[in-house]
């Protein structure tokens, strides 16, 4: 089955058909940058834009950067304080004409890598960090998933939640080192570590790629793997969820 997946993050909304059967991507990824306002509207209208793009008529599935629950955003994250408490789903599926399924984008990338990447068959506790605008994470019992694990909401220090210190985007805003910037990542995983005791710790999202510049920084106990789908895992991932949580919704 062909489906649409549409990842959308806090810099970039970007979108491709997927072959849900194998996992592939069957065209080319189409990004447009998420408006600077975030706000509900303007995004909806880029989300159209994207299904527009594709000519596509037919079940979506998308991947959305905070906590996602029957639909419903339950926190703004990184984005607009109008997001809360709004019906991502309706809003979505009104903007395209068409049914969209709504879960959490560090959710939707473990789809992708739980089901065709490296973390198949793998047993226990594994959890997905996408490092980007924020830290999110998508944890799995036994290859199920356990929705809405958003480690990165945990407060740490003075800040509200310790992925504005340590997720990507804080490297880009202070122009940190991969050193400097691997310290504060790896403190995150301690905490992790300490909390859930994860059996496998698996790394996406862009800075996933630059993994051998501070793999040498982490230094927890857990094995900590990137997943090598690049970019493309969360939309992977939303197409994969439109077939298996679609029923749930």
């Amino acid at each position: 089955m062909v489906v649409l997946g549409i990842d959308v993050g806090g810099s970039g909304m970007k979108g491709g058909l997927v072959d849900t059967i194998t996992g592939e991507m069957i065209t080319e990824r189409f990004r447009i940058p998420t408006p600077p306002t975030r706000h509900p509207e303007e995004m909806a209208q880029v989300f159209k834009q994207i299904v527009d793009h594709f000519d596509y008529s037919g079940p979506v599935g998308c991947g959305f950067p905070t906590i996602i629950k029957h639909g419903v955003c339950l926190s703004p994250g990184n984005l607009n304080e109008e997001w809360e408490h709004l019906n991502v789903k309706e809003l979505f599926s009104n903007a395209c004409g068409l049914p969209v399924t709504v879960i959490n984008d560090a959710d939707a990338a473990g789809y992708a890598v739980m089901n065709f990447g490296i973390g198949k068959g793998k047993m226990g506790m594994v959890l997905m960090i996408t490092i980007g605008t924020g830290l999110g994470s998508g944890a799995f019992w036994d290859g199920e998933l356990i929705p809405n694990f958003e480690m990165g909401q945990i407060p740490y220090k003075k800040y509200k939640k310790i992925e504005t210190w340590a997720a990507a985007s804080a490297k880009e805003r202070e122009n940190l080192s991969f050193k400097k910037w691997g310290k504060r990542f790896n403190k995150f995983l301690e905490i992790v570590e300490l909390l859930i005791c994860p059996d496998l710790i698996i790394l996406g999202g862009g800075t996933s790629d630059d993994f051998d510049a501070y793999k040498k920084y982490i230094t927890i106990e857990t094995p900590v793997i990137p997943a090598k789908l690049g970019n493309h895992a969360g939309i992977v991932g939303a197409a994969v969820a439109a077939v298996h949580e679609a029923p749930k919704n």
